[in-house]
């Protein structure tokens, strides 16, 4: 596979995929309540999007978020979210992004997570780095790099598990103890975004008690490709093939403070 070629036909794919998108004429659907909703717009992205993979990549598998696709048994696997923040985008608000990986074995190889609504498009092959571009404007690319700030300065994003509310007092107690130690506190509603803000400097810390694989797994490539660390809940390696807590820092010494607190809390 020539991953370079690869990684430029993947982003024209996720370009043209945004078309589907950008666009006020789409329904809603509940899929498990008000929280957790489907848009056509989702549905028409991850078909789109898989067609064209494929193409790409003939006898590969998928893991995407809608219509049950859990295809893991190949070498190679796509892993997609058509629309992260999907609540975001039914009302407008600009933090949702499609994203799309590249899992070959364990590791993830590749990686895009656009967010058509800020011209914003990381990028990342593993081990060449991770860039912005703005495919709408036209402005030069730029590579991405973590901020150096320490975690008294930091900001974390973070949310509590609205799929989950059963998890809303450990959610809250880890959040108010990172809060007491740290800068500050954002909630954007959508995990690629917010990891990809961690990859470019804009926050420092992450944290979410509960995700699906597609909603981490593009990003996580990006975020390590501009320095940064991730983590599940117990401070081991992230599995990209099953639901799992995420944590993230701009350091290693910033992630381990964060999970100590994450493990503190949970005993409270």
């Amino acid at each position: 596979m020539d991953e370079i070629n690869m990684l430029s036909s993947v982003i024209h794919t996720v370009i043209d995929a945004s078309g589907l998108m950008l666009t006020d004429d789409f329904r809603i659907s509940q899929k498990d309540g008000a929280a957790n909703i489907v848009t056509s717009s989702d549905i028409a992205v991850q078909e789109f999007l898989c067609r064209r993979l494929s193409d790409l990549l003939p006898g590969c598998g998928f893991l995407c978020e809608e219509e049950d696709m859990h295809d893991l048994l190949h070498e190679y696997t796509w892993i997609i979210d058509p629309i992260d923040g999907t609540a975001n985008y039914s009302r407008g608000i600009r933090e949702c992004a499609i994203c799309v990986g590249l899992k070959h074995g364990a590791v993830m190889e590749l990686a895009v997570v656009y967010l058509p609504r800020t011209d914003e498009l990381f990028a990342a092959q593993r081990g060449k780095g991770a860039f912005l571009h703005h495919p709408q404007s036209g402005r030069p690319s730029v590579p991405l790099h973590v901020s150096d700030r320490p975690f008294s300065d930091s900001i974390m994003c973070t949310a509590l598990a609205v799929y989950h509310k059963e998890y809303a007092q450990v959610c809250s107690d880890i959040i108010r103890n990172v809060f007491m130690q740290c800068n500050d506190i954002r909630r954007f509603g959508a995990a690629a975004p917010e990891l990809c803000y961690l990859a470019m400097g804009r926050c420092e810390l992450y944290f979410e008690y509960l995700l699906s694989p597609w909603d981490f797994a593009a990003a996580s490539l990006i975020l390590e490709e501009a320095g940064g660390v991730l983590c599940n809940r117990e401070g081991l390696p992230l599995d990209y093939t099953k639901p799992s807590g995420v944590l993230a820092g701009n350091s290693r010494e910033n992630l381990n403070r964060l999970v100590s607190i994450v493990r503190d809390s949970k005993k409270v």
